[in-house]
Parts: C-alpha cells; structure tokens; sequence
C-alpha cells in the first residue's frame, strides 16, 4: 500500500523529535522579534511566505506535542487506576495478614492454656484422669495439624503482601514519571503556540490582509486538486461497474426454469453485505462529524464542545459503534490501509511523517477535521497542506 504515501525529502513537522530543526525555528523567531525592534532593511525582513511556513510549521510542534500530551494523559489515567487497584489490593491483604496473625495468637493461647509445652510424662501426671490425658493428647494433633496450616498461610500472605506493596512502590514511580511527561508537553504545545501567536500579532494589517489573500489561493488550489481526486474516484468507480456488468453478463447462467440462486462471479455480491455495513457505520461517523463544525479547535479536548484532531475521530466513530484509540500514532494502525485513490467516505486521513494530524474522509477528495489552534472544525480538501502532506488512509471498521 506504499502507493499512498507521499514521500519528502525532508519531514515539514519537525515536533519536539527533531530537536534540530525545532531550534532552528526558534532561532528564526528570535531572528524576526530583533528584525522588528531594530527596524531592519527591507531584504532582512521575513517574506510573508516565510512568516507563514514559520507560524504553519510551529502550529504542526504544537500539535506534535498535543498527541504527546494525549498519550501520556492516557498513560497517566491507567497507570493512577492501577496504583489504587494495587493500594486496595495491598490493604485487603493486610487485613488478612493480621486475621492470620490473630489465630496464630490463638493457637499459642491453647497450648498454654492445655500444657502442650510440657512434657508427656508431667502433662500424664497432671491429667485428672488418663481419660482426661488421652482427651488433651488428640485435641492438641488437631491444633497441631491446624496450626502449622495456619502458619503456612500467614507467611504466604506475608510474602505476597510484601510483593504486592513493591508492585504499589514501582507504580507510583511509573505514575510520577507519566505526569512529568504530561507536564512537559503540555509546556510545549503552550510554548509554540504562544510563539506562534507572537509572530502573528507583529503583522500589519496589510500584511495580514496579504497573508489572507495567500490561504485563499492555497484554498483555491487544494480544491482543485480534491475535485480532480473526486473526478478519478468517480471514473474508477464506474470502470468497475462497466467490469462487473460485463462479467456477469458472459457468466454461464444454468437453465433451471427458475431464476438462479448462485451469485455470478465478480458480480461484487459476496462483497455488498460487508460494503454495507461499513457504508452505515460510515455514515453514522460522518453525521457525527458534521454536527461538530464549528465548534473550536482546543488541544487535548475530546468534546463535546470542543476537539482536537484525533479527539474528532475518535468521538465520530465512536457514535458509529467503533472504539478507536485516543491518538493519531494508535489511530494509524487501528484498521486497514488503502491508497487515497480508493478511500471511501469514513475512512482516516493521516498526515504528515510523524503522523500527528487526521482528518475523516467525506468523499470528493474533502474531509472534516479539527485544523489547528485558532480554528474551527470545518469541511475542507485532503490537499489542504499540499499533497505531500498526506501520511496514508485508513479505514477502521
């Protein structure tokens, strides 16, 4: 399926990955903040292009780091529900620990109280009666055979609380350590797109209105691009109708004097019931998705008021009756891959090297997503970011 993914010579994300070109676009902004307080010439001041790939690429860290922040949020919230399961776990076996050192106390009690500790001659010689020594005598193999049962027990449940609450100590390490990895990219993405802000702010606005006019016809283009993607899906669609008219047309038909009941070869039956069945869940995805546009892109968000871009997919399939994973990097790998030329309406578009953007396929080379900060969920071309954006296709049930 390698036919689907466009290759780059160089990754446009760099993320928090590639600490390199990450500080290179730092550099560049703090090239541009002195260009702007020291009022430089003409030739040293960023082009309106390059303003725009430096705001474009450090809204991509930032969202690199948001499905960072998404895993380890996730990691955080199994790894506290296990440590509580664990601290249960530890204080039920301690209870069980102390009710076993109780009867241990018990059966100390008994031996005092019978003589066990003496002697058999002296305790014969105490016995009222040899009825009486012979009385004392079998009730004490009972304790004895208890006992040491008893004894067994407590030292298990001593040993495997001893496991339990070193289980409970690496737990709480493995915790603390998620919520430091989930402190620190949330520090990230609050650091980009602050920066990200920044440079906007510092536009004119003419150049704002120049910068606008620049999405327009990138707009514009990937349009053009998803309507051709809509034109060749439509003509393979109907190459493979004209193929199947045609096989069915010369398959041998058995005279029977009734209709036939064996499907046709290549007649695409076998396949309609599954097709359909993916077509509903589809459409129950994409119902899902269109209720949300408009409402705001916020990191880390899962609705329902606000999403990010993997937060979208996952609730939009999850109202078709399909549990997907929280982020795009589990997401890319929870169905099957096709080119984009066969993608069906449903299916995940996957974007960039480091698979950190997906969108839901609508058909007719479009989708809805959740773009970026500063935006909305919105229908628009898979070509959006251009054509060597797009990671590959995935169709999840």
């Amino acid at each position: 399926m390698a036919s689907h993914r466009k290759s780059r010579p160089t990754p446009r994300v760099a993320g928090i990955r590639t600490p390199a070109l990450a500080t290179a676009a730092l550099t560049s902004v703090a090239l541009l903040s002195q260009t702007a307080d020291a009022a430089p010439s003409a030739d040293e001041k960023p082009s309106l292009e390059e303003v725009e790939k430096k705001v474009d690429d450090l809204y991509r860290q930032a969202e690199s780091a948001t499905e960072k922040y998404n895993a380890a949020k996730e990691k955080t919230a199994k790894q506290r529900k296990r440590v509580d399961t664990l601290l249960d776990d530890v204080a039920q076996r301690a209870q069980k620990l102390n009710e076993a050192r109780e009867e241990l106390g018990s059966y100390a009690a008994a031996q005092y109280r019978t003589g066990a500790a003496a002697p058999g001659t002296a305790t014969l010689l105490l016995a009222d009666s040899p009825q009486d020594y012979f009385d004392r005598t079998h009730l004490m193999d009972r304790l004895t055979s208890r006992q040491k049962e008893s004894v067994d027990d407590y030292f298990a449940q001593q040993s495997e609380t001893m496991k339990k609450r070193q289980e409970a100590a690496e737990s709480l390490q493995t915790l603390t350590e998620s919520q430091a990895d989930l402190k620190a990219a949330k520090a990230t993405v609050q650091k980009k797109l602050a920066t990200a802000r920044e440079l906007l702010s510092r536009l004119t606005a003419e150049e704002k209105a120049r910068l606008a006019a620049i999405e327009k016809r990138e707009q514009e283009e990937a349009a053009r691009k998803a309507a051709e993607l809509a034109r060749q899906q439509a003509e393979e669609q109907r190459r493979r109708e004209r193929e199947e008219e045609e096989q069915a047309a010369t398959a041998p038909q058995e005279d029977t004097g009734g209709p036939s009941t064996s499907p046709s070869a290549g007649t695409g039956e076998t396949a309609a019931p599954a097709d359909s069945t993916y077509a509903a869940k589809a459409e129950k995805a994409i119902a899902f998705a269109r209720a949300q546009i408009g409402k705001p892109y916020v990191w880390g968000a899962t609705g329902p008021d606000s999403y990010d871009c993997s937060g979208l997919t996952q609730a939009a399939w999850k109202a078709a009756g399909v549990t997907l994973p929280r982020t795009t990097y589990d997401q890319v790998n929870a169905g099957t891959a096709v080119p984009l030329s066969a993608a069906l309406p449903g299916d995940l578009v996957f974007f960039y090297d480091d698979v950190t953007h997906v969108g839901i396929y609508i058909g007719n080379g479009m989708m809805i997503h959740a773009p970026k900060p500063g935006a909305y969920v919105r229908e628009e071309s898979v070509y959006y970011d251009g054509e060597s954006s797009i990671h590959s296709v995935v169709r999840p049930a």
